[in-house]
């Protein structure tokens, strides 16, 4: 794992591998404060995002959730995404039946946590945002940050042969084009001792 580069490729991504970042060095990386070629880059619209995130990451980090990573068009060369997409890896498999009490237990300590109680993936709980064609998770609708579990499970996302892709490959690549790009992980500050 290295730094975030500082700049995006020529295809407008992270060059592809997973790059270790607290939260300040992202707010200072390329991906916040740009590289220069756009006069429309939204600085505080990005910073504001990874605010949001940090939230959820350190409600993650309190139930001991080590693992986790950030994606989504927030890593490339957008000037205003709108959101930021992730993961977060518990260690468990949703094809064990102790694996997913122990996760139900994760989430009820998120929601405990959460004023909003966001931690949930149920389609029911999707609700429509103007402008927009897909129904958005609660997570969405108060951080506009969503976090999957990666559980083994498929994720939607297909490759370009139209497979369905598991994390982390799913976010390993572009939407559009499939192309390799690289992904972050959180990290936390080192403490000064």
């Amino acid at each position: 794992m290295s730094e975030i580069p500082k700049q995006f490729n020529s295809s407008g991504l992270l060059d592809p591998g997973t790059y270790e970042a607290t939260f300040s060095q992202v707010e200072s990386s390329v991906l916040v404060q740009g590289d220069g070629n756009s006069e429309f880059w939204d600085s505080p619209w990005r910073k504001e995002l990874l605010g949001r995130a940090k939230v959820l990451v350190e409600q993650l980090w309190s139930v001991g959730i080590k693992d986790i990573f950030l994606d989504g068009l927030f890593v490339e060369d957008k000037d205003h995404p709108n959101d930021i997409d992730g993961y977060f890896d518990p260690k468990l498999s949703m094809y064990d039946k102790d694996d997913m009490d122990k996760f139900e237990k994760i989430i009820s300590n998120l929601n405990s946590l959460d004023p909003h109680k966001v931690w949930d993936w149920d389609p029911r709980s999707r609700k429509p945002y103007r402008g927009y064609p897909k129904k958005q998770l609660p997570m969405w609708h108060f951080y506009r940050v969503e976090f999957y579990p990666h559980l083994k499970q498929e994720t939607g996302i297909k490759d370009e042969n139209g497979h369905d892709l598991q994390f982390p490959s799913a976010f390993r690549q572009s939407r559009t084009g499939f192309k390799p790009k690289g992904i972050l992980k959180i990290i936390k500050e080192a403490k000064n001792d």
